[in-house]
């Protein structure tokens, strides 16, 4: 499963910034709209429920307890004024509806008051208790407040005379200005948003400059720059990380010098006991070929000590030699000796000078040219043929294909093949397979020289195990385009 794409850490930052923000923001500015639209609505209620109590205390003492429509419409008159439409009811009879003012903008309330009272209102009035609700009509919100005229005998405890009068008023006024409210509280959550983004940005720039100082450092100390060092600004947590960092690069530059410093001692050890094993080696070579040719004629335990003397001092000459090849790999004084080269007849010369012409089946295309160093090439194909027949079962092959741009030679066994663990260190110097190897026939070094020969050509040598069984050793080496006619070299 593919991961998400996760944000960087400055979009991180400015997405919680903006958030916080927009939480806080929409937070106050919510909790003052409400606030403020219950505190402007509850002031005009208790303004009109007031005004309406004025207006009504003009009836008393009443009249009558039975008033006839005429006289509902005298009281719902004394209730209304041009802004607040009223009317009296008494059971199921009920004043006559208001009538428009001249030019008056808002007649529809004025006809349908009595629908609009729902029956809860009704029911809170005719208990006796002042009542009000909001309706939203066509032309706006209305308060419908509703009070019932009470009769107070002496001696007697108040209680409602049955006639209800109920008075609208438009809310519009009010609306406007919750509205208004809303429109500022918007317009503030906006402008503080922007504001968090700016101080998002410029917090961000100051966190994440340091961060990406320190990741500019570490990408080059990986890259092998060692005395890259970070400014140190202040005193927080990053100034804290910025000195650690600078403490681990010194350390890290110091057991870096004193390992390459063991590591050019080491080979310079190596250079110089190998070359200084040559000179006596060469004359212990010398004895032990008058001693291999004599040994046939000795007694036979002095024959068998002759040729064990003679063996091993080959094998010894060839571990130096191997040595000084490596020292002179890793002094970086290895070079090239480049000709142009029938990369066939060069296998073939490999195989016949070592005898395998028989033992390797070969695939040579004919014609394939390649500038390269022939000695070296030699090394190679020598060592990979080498040990396909010491380690490997027959037949042991090997393959020569080309393109434009390439040659690849492969020498493949049919033996057992390589373990999976063993496959990743084949190159490694003096690596054995078996730790319960005390010794091995060649000096360790071989595949190691010819990868580094490969690697000098430009090429590379790998290793893999064969589908069908066996090991497959792939040499590729480049095939530079020759210089054309009259071109300098």
């Amino acid at each position: 499963m593919t991961p998400l794409p996760s944000l960087g850490l400055r979009a991180r930052l400015l997405s919680a910034f903006a958030l916080l923000c927009v939480v806080t923001a929409v937070a106050v500015a919510g909790g003052l709209y409400v606030l403020a639209r219950n505190e402007i609505l509850r002031r005009t209620q208790d303004a009109t429920v007031e005004s309406m109590r004025d207006r009504l205390e003009t009836l008393y003492p009443l009249r009558t307890l039975t008033p006839n429509q005429e006289e509902l419409g005298m009281i719902a008159a004394t209730a209304s004024d041009n802004d607040s439409p009223a009317i009296a009811i008494q059971g199921e009879t009920h004043s006559p509806l208001p009538l428009p003012p001249p030019g008056g903008m808002r007649p529809g309330i004025r006809g349908r008051i009595p629908d609009v009272i729902s029956p809860k209102l009704r029911r809170m009035v005719a208990e006796g208790r002042t009542a009000w609700q909001r309706v939203a009509l066509e032309d706006g919100v209305w308060l419908i407040v509703g009070m019932p005229l009470l009769v107070a005998e002496r001696g007697a405890p108040t209680r409602p005379s049955g006639i209800e009068v109920y008075a609208a008023r438009s809310l519009q006024s009010e609306q406007r200005s919750i509205d208004r409210i809303a429109w500022l509280a918007w317009l503030t959550s906006g402008a503080a948003l922007a504001f968090a983004i700016v101080l998002a940005l410029l917090a961000t720039r100051g966190v994440l400059r340091p961060v990406r100082e320190l990741g500019r450092a570490a990408r080059l100390l990986g890259e092998g720059e060692l005395r890259t060092r970070i400014a140190v600004r202040g005193s927080d947590e990053l100034a804290d990380v910025a000195r650690t960092f600078n403490n681990t690069a010194a350390e890290l530059e110091r057991h870096v010098a004193q390992l390459r410093e063991m590591e050019a001692d080491a080979r310079r050890f190596v250079a110089d006991v190998s070359h200084e094993l040559r000179t006596p080696l060469a004359a212990l070579a010398a004895v032990a070929e008058v001693l291999d040719e004599e040994a046939a004629g000795l007694p036979e335990p002095a024959g068998r000590a002759a040729r064990l003397v003679s063996q091993e001092t080959l094998n010894l000459t060839g571990l130096v030699n191997d040595l000084i090849e490596i020292s002179r790999f890793d002094s970086g004084v290895a070079a090239l000796a480049l000709n142009e080269v029938d990369v066939a007849e060069l296998v073939r010369a490999t195989l016949r000078a070592r005898g395998w012409s028989d033992a390797v089946d070969s695939d040579l295309p004919a014609g394939v040219t390649v500038r390269l160093d022939p000695r070296r090439v030699d090394v190679i194909l020598a060592n990979l043929v080498g040990n396909a027949l010491r380690h490997g079962d027959p037949p042991v092959s090997l393959r020569l294909t080309a393109d434009p741009h390439h040659i690849t030679v492969e020498v493949r066994d049919h033996g057992p093949g390589l373990d999976e663990e063993v496959l990743p260190h084949v190159f490694d110097r003096f690596y054995k397979a078996s730790a319960a190897r005390a010794r091995s026939e060649g000096s360790g070094l071989g595949l190691a020289i010819a990868r580094e020969n490969a690697r000098l050509h430009h090429g590379d040598l790998t290793v893999t195990n064969a589908p069908d069984g066996g090991a497959l050793f792939t040499l590729h080496l480049p095939r530079p385009p020759r210089p054309t006619d009259g071109a300098p070299g």
